[in-house]
């Protein structure tokens, strides 16, 4: 048997390939573009800075944490002409843990001049935010962000992460860290002012 009657076996012998085999490497390519073209988007989304419009957002507050506004759920454009700190935190985040008391001190501190704050809860179950909640005796506002509507706004990237908004609604400072209440008590008596 010569090289060319075997080779004309083999090619008889194979079997034609299925059209998924045929097209499943080309859209294995079309997704990871796609992929890619996805992450060079909403890389070009940034998140709001100092001395930009803040987000407008509405937050369903957990029942018995209405902090200082009373009612639920809240707009942050129902609290225009207060000064808002808005913090997004998880339980599950160490470094929230860390700065959880310093929030509860500066929101004492601040809650009767006129210092709003609300607690974003991200990406958490119902029952351990409010174990959270309880573990720290935070009494201020939170919810939890259903859909990370609020945390998709705000293009966050982690938690915690700390916003603090005029009265007139313009961010004015912004932490991708935990935050101390000498830093909070800072900024408030300047927007107090």
């Amino acid at each position: 048997m010569s090289e060319s009657e075997v080779d004309e076996t083999n090619a008889e012998e194979q079997p034609a390939r299925s059209p998924l085999r045929r097209y499943l490497p080309l859209g294995l390519v079309v997704a990871f573009v796609a992929f890619l073209a996805w992450g060079l988007f909403t890389r070009n989304e940034t998140q709001p800075t100092s001395g930009a419009a803040a987000p407008d957002f509405t937050l369903a507050l957990f029942n018995d944490y209405p902090g200082n506004i009373g009612k639920t759920p809240v707009s942050l454009a129902d609290l225009r002409g207060k000064v808002v700190l808005i913090n997004f935190w998880a339980s599950w985040c160490i470094p929230c843990a860390q700065e959880a008391a310093d929030l509860q001190a500066a929101y004492q501190q601040y809650k009767d001049r006129g210092v709003v704050f609300l607690g974003v809860d991200y990406l958490d179950a119902e029952t351990d935010a409010r174990n959270y909640l309880k573990r720290f005796n935070i009494d201020y506002a939170n919810g939890p962000d259903l859909g990370t509507v609020v945390s998709g706004r705000y293009h966050i990237t982690g938690v915690p992460e700390t916003y603090i908004v005029d009265k007139a609604g313009i961010i004015q400072f912004t932490k991708i860290s935990p935050v101390n209440q000498a830093e909070l008590a800072a900024v408030f008596e300047r927007l107090l002012k």
